[in-house]
């Protein structure tokens, strides 16, 4: 009976903290410009792939056909999904990171971690609640963005569609984002030990600026910050680029990512 009481109580204070996380996620202004500006990404790529089937009309219009060309390619499904992929890649590595700073470096820019620690509630369900929030809003985001662009790819009536590429594009897309999110864990460490936002807007520069460097270097099969953009095909087939010990080290990066929060926030001293 004890065991009972203690697993009712423990999920009724999960169920309050969830419940807690995505009030705070549904009133807030970041999370909602974020998810707009992921959703610029397909109507950007979609522009594009306007710019290049009619270059003349591009012209006219005043936009400029040649840069549409250099970072799009031609106009057709494979050359507007590998556009996605690269903006899911980067895109989601910089919105998802600005989230998690949001999440756990408000509760010390509002000055409002002390009081939340004081809670009847374990420190842990309280992380918990907090990651589960943010890796829903994440997947949701990004499953809405690739919806999106398939309805404007079809509304520009673009050539080279298969079911084929479909399934690996989604695949793609899907597993960068779950890939992105297992990074993540060091950003809300960075943020709660920074007790704010600005330490972790220089984690999230560094960790992009090595990103691209270890990728251009050939190392982005070593480095776990590369490894999403690598996984979504941008730089060839990812069974080509990756191996078992890129998957071994991101999932090291994401336990250890985990453990140093976790461990922060239960035995870190809460003043302010």
């Amino acid at each position: 009976m004890k065991f009972v009481a203690e697993h009712e109580t423990a999920m009724n204070n999960m169920n309050s903290a969830l419940w807690t996380e995505l009030l705070k996620m549904r009133r807030s202004k970041v999370s909602l410009f974020a998810a707009l500006g992921f959703l610029m990404m397909p109507l950007a790529g979609g522009l594009f792939m306007v710019i290049l089937k009619d270059p003349e009309a591009a012209k006219a219009m005043g936009l400029i056909s040649a840069k549409a060309q250099l970072l799009v390619g031609v106009a057709d499904w494979p050359a507007y999904f590998n556009f996605i992929s690269q903006a899911v890649a980067a895109g989601g590595l910089i919105l998802f990171s600005i989230v998690v700073t949001w999440v756990f470096g408000r509760e010390f820019s509002d000055r409002t971690a002390k009081e939340l620690l004081a809670l009847p509630t374990a420190r842990e369900t309280i992380v918990t609640a907090k990651f589960i929030v943010i890796g829903a809003w994440s997947l949701a985001v990004t499953l809405l963005v690739f919806v999106v662009s398939i309805v404007v790819g079809q509304l520009i009536v673009l050539p080279g569609w298969s079911a084929e590429l479909l399934a690996s594009t989604f695949v793609g897309v899907m597993g960068c984002a779950l890939l992105t999110l297992g990074l993540l864990p060091f950003v809300a460490f960075i943020a709660s030990t920074g007790r704010g936002y600005m330490a972790s807007f220089g984690w999230i520069i560094l960790t992009m600026v090595l990103a691209q460097f270890s990728a251009i270097m050939g190392w982005g099969d070593r480095f776990p910050w590369a490894i999403p953009g690598l996984f979504s095909g941008v730089a060839g087939p990812r069974a080509e680029v990756l191996g078992v010990h890129s998957y071994i080290i991101w999932l090291a990066t994401f336990l250890l990512g985990l453990a140093v929060t976790y461990r922060w926030w239960r035995e870190a001293d809460q003043t302010r």
